[in-house]
């Protein structure tokens, strides 16, 4: 039997990652990969980046990866290297060293295990490394992402929440995120899967880590400072393993309000009824 695990969306915190590691450890896997978005959305891109290339683990090209790269290649328009919106974006990709920029920017969209080599990992889809797998994808176009492929199984990260669906051919694993799930469980997330031939056990694995030690990084670095509201909505996210970030950006462009001024109270409002409207729609 040949153990591979699978980790993703670390977001630049390092004492999840670190967690994580240990659990891969104590697990014995004959092979360890990774689907991306190593920085962003948290403080610490470089040491997360350092220790994964000390591991010598290979790894995809998420999405953060290439917003971190354009950043510092300039390639994005002139405003966001000065204005408050994108102040986050601007310390997180001026907070990696060059040697991290150069280790994600050779980064290959996706990668194939070594031992079992019909095991692939993309970060969100074959289609682009924006474009998620989850409950929402329509099951059409779920099939379609497995089908444009040549292994039989598919696995990716991007939205934070873990998802398993097979097929008699094979099968998408959705594996999480170690940093900052989705799925109302803190806990740092990945997979391990058990392979023997053509039976595949898919094992997601949860990992409790001092989360307090992530939010005192925030502090210490000077990212919950310098990095204003958007700062503050991650840190939420980390709590309670629930998206803000985007949510918040969406209410505010809605309501024709500047998303980098400070409306929190406010959204923190609009979104606790929201919470509940769809609580009483469901139940």
């Amino acid at each position: 039997m040949i153990k591979v695990a699978v980790l993703a969306d670390i977001h630049a915190n390092i004492p999840a990652l670190e967690a994580v590691i240990e659990d891969i450890e104590a697990q014995r896997p004959d092979e360890v990969l990774v689907g991306g978005d190593l920085v962003g959305r948290g403080p610490r891109g470089t040491a997360v980046v350092d220790r994964i290339a000390q591991l010598g683990w290979k790894s995809a090209r998420g999405n953060h990866e290439d917003y971190m790269i354009n950043f510092r290649k300039r390639r994005v328009p002139e405003e966001w290297h000065t204005s408050k919106e994108w102040a986050a974006a601007r310390w997180m990709a001026n907070e990696l060293t060059l040697d991290a920029l150069d280790y994600i920017d050779q980064l290959p969209f996706s990668v194939t295990s070594t031992l079992a080599p019909h095991l692939r990992v993309f970060h969100a889809s074959p289609s682009a490394n924006d474009d998620g797998i989850g409950t929402w994808t329509p099951p059409e176009k779920r099939r379609e992402h497995f089908d444009n492929i040549d292994e039989s199984i598919l696995v990716c990260s991007h939205t934070h929440r873990p998802l398993l669906e097979r097929y008699d051919d094979g099968l998408i694993v959705n594996i999480g995120s170690v940093g900052l799930p989705f799925n109302n469980d803190p806990r740092a997330q990945y997979v391990l899967f058990h392979i023997e031939d053509d039976d595949v056990e898919v094992e997601f694995r949860q990992v409790a880590y001092d989360r307090q030690e992530t939010v005192t990084d925030y502090e210490r670095t000077g990212f919950l400072e310098e990095a204003g509201i958007t700062a503050q909505l991650l840190c939420l996210e980390l709590e309670h393993a629930s998206p803000f970030l985007v949510p918040y950006i969406r209410w505010a462009h809605q309501n024709e309000l500047p998303p980098e001024d400070d409306h929190m109270q406010q959204f923190l409002e609009y979104f606790e009824a929201y919470k509940q409207n769809r609580q009483q729609q469901t139940s």
